[in-house]
């Protein structure tokens, strides 16, 4: 998960509390016959199917959908200003990590009848439905999901004298798969991380926690678990393997920039990455590689359900169009295009039918996300995503520090709940 800063919108949504919609009168209501056109904002990491999509919809209904594609940087920042001034879109795709933030301020339409007329409400993304609900209430449907997985090199598991059918499945067996691969070379690694990237960490290495059956935050969000046991565990698995030199040099400083490529060069064995992966290894045609779950320290297995929800802004002008297409996105004729496009479908009662045929691999992301967790915070930016917050500083502190686990799980903790604390 590699989102944006939020901190620079949050005094431009002060203005919600006075109301949105100031920006122009409302052309339809949610009830009316979808007509007209709609306008759509999405990030650019959307910009590979999205067309695609609104052009399948257009074809096909009355009403029509208008994308602009916003720079993921300033995805944030620009959605938050315009919806507070009431300029923004009828539609929009946000980050779901996000969701708890915006629907708490007011920003977005109530669409607990529209997931309660959808027959397949059961199948879509649970981590998706969580975190689009704020006050009982349900402010936005499950549109695209991403899942991450341990990747790992086939060739260089053969080579080390590892079984690649037998991926590892516990901390010790990566760690041994790893000083094995290490083995093989001075410039070969065994595994590799961002380090510099909360954003990335949440998405890569918080599962290994989840897998051991601890948390990183409360189910509500409201309480901090930075000083867990298992996250004690997961921070010294990854200690283990840095001092050891089983990590290259470049996992302490990478922004998440560096990793992918790493594991593309041939010489890591294995990474923690996400289904956008696969469409670039199999492009590449230079690795045999292998996607396995995420382990947590004695089996178990998680992930992190990332993607996208979408969303009816309170301000929307065309609100008949914009229910019939944030509708229309979880049905199967939209999540097939997205799945053929490299896309994990929202609908778990799809993947066996429409994604895991597509590629072996994609079974396993298909099953990740369908018990993926993401954690639930409207301040989800300032504790994990923020490179200067306490979810960065603490692995930062904690891997490539000085060593001292348990004192950078305080220190973390502390900001932490501090922050959740002020809200």
């Amino acid at each position: 998960m590699r989102t944006p800063r939020i901190a620079a919108v949050v005094a431009a949504l002060a203005l919600v509390a006075a109301g949105c919609g100031s920006g122009g009168e409302q052309k339809s209501a949610a009830t009316d016959k979808p007509t007209g056109t709609a306008t759509l904002w999405v990030r650019d990491s959307a910009k590979g199917f999205i067309n695609l999509l609104a052009e399948q919809y257009n074809k096909t209904h009355e009403g029509k959908v208008q994308v602009t594609v916003v720079p993921s940087a300033n995805f944030v920042q620009k959605f938050g200003t315009a919806a507070a001034s009431g300029s923004g879109p009828d539609i929009a795709s946000i980050d779901l990590v996000y969701l708890p933030y915006f629907a708490s301020k007011g920003v977005l339409d109530d669409l607990t009848p529209v997931l309660d007329s959808l027959s397949w409400k059961d199948g879509l993304s649970p981590a998706h439905k969580k975190l689009a609900v704020y006050e009982g209430k349900t402010y936005a449907l499950p549109f695209t999901a991403e899942a991450s997985v341990t990747f790992y090199n086939k060739d260089l598991f053969k080579k080390a004298g590892l079984d690649p059918a037998k991926p590892p499945t516990t901390y010790a067996e990566m760690l041994s798969a790893a000083r094995a691969i290490r083995k093989l070379g001075n410039d070969y690694y065994g595994f590799t991380m961002a380090g510099q990237c909360g954003g990335c960490n949440i998405f890569e290495f918080a599962p290994h926690v989840w897998a051991s059956g601890g948390k990183v935050l409360s189910d509500d969000g409201k309480a901090a678990a930075f000083d867990s046991p298992e996250v004690t565990d997961a921070l010294s698995f990854y200690r283990q393997l840095w001092t050891e030199g089983l990590m290259p040099p470049s996992a302490k400083t990478d922004n998440g920039s560096v990793q992918p490529a790493s594991f593309q060069s041939g010489k890591v064995g294995m990474a923690n990455l996400g289904a956008f992966f696969v469409q670039t290894l199999v492009a590449d045609k230079k690795i045999d590689f292998g996607a396995t779950p995420i382990v947590g320290k004695d089996k178990g297995t998680a992930s992190f359900a990332g993607g996208d929800e979408i969303a009816v802004t309170k301000g929307a002008k065309n609100k008949a169009v914009a229910y019939d297409f944030v509708k229309w996105a979880t049905s199967e004729e939209a999540q097939t295009i997205l799945a053929k496009n490299a896309i994990v479908p929202v609908r778990t009662d799809l993947i066996d039918k429409i994604y895991a045929p597509l590629d072996p691999r994609y079974k396993v992301l298909g099953d990740a996300m369908a018990i993926g967790q993401t954690p639930y915070s409207v301040v989800e930016n300032a504790i994990i995503n923020d490179n200067n917050g306490p979810w960065s500083k603490l692995i930062n502190e904690a891997v490539f520090g000085s060593g001292d686990v348990k004192a950078a799980q305080t220190a973390a903790q502390t900001a932490a709940q501090q922050i959740i604390d002020k809200g």
